[in-house]
């Protein structure tokens, strides 16, 4: 009749499994393994697995840890998005922000300091090659 915990499944990151809607308001720390929608109000960091999306009529004043971030609405506080960070052109951003993709359409505002992080993926290679590199110059001076 119950499920034991050693038979729960993952939750997919791809879906949206939980809405903040308008008129709603939350207090409190969020952390979930499934994307995530705000049409009201969120007041708490959040943990996500999945995806953030901060509709027009959303609002949270919250440090974000996600995959990806698309920020319609307005939004207080620092990301860190593990993927693409996109503020719409409705969109508010201040506070600090980490991303390996940053894009801010006309009209969009973002009030903060970014860094960006290197895609996974380049980085191996460029560590790659640069290994490449370094054993092609070390066999070469063993030669002179």
């Amino acid at each position: 009749m119950f499920k034991s915990k050693s038979e729960t499944k993952k939750i997919n990151p791809d879906t949206t499994d939980t809405l903040i809607g308008v008129g709603t308001v939350f207090e409190g720390n969020l952390q979930s393994q499934a994307s995530i929608r705000i049409e009201g109000k969120l007041l708490g960091d959040m943990l996500v697995e999945g995806d953030v999306t901060i509709g027009e009529s959303g609002y949270a004043k919250s440090n974000i840890t996600t995959r990806d971030l698309v920020l319609a609405g307005r939004l207080e506080g620092d990301v860190e998005a593990k993927g693409k960070l996109t503020i719409c052109s409705t969109g508010v951003l201040n506070g600090n922000i980490t991303a390996e993709s940053f894009i801010i359409e006309a009209g969009g505002v973002f009030n903060g300091n970014s860094k960006m992080k290197p895609a996974a993926s380049v980085e191996g290679e460029a560590s790659e090659s640069g290994r490449k590199a370094s054993s092609k110059s070390d066999s070469q001076s063993q030669a002179s």
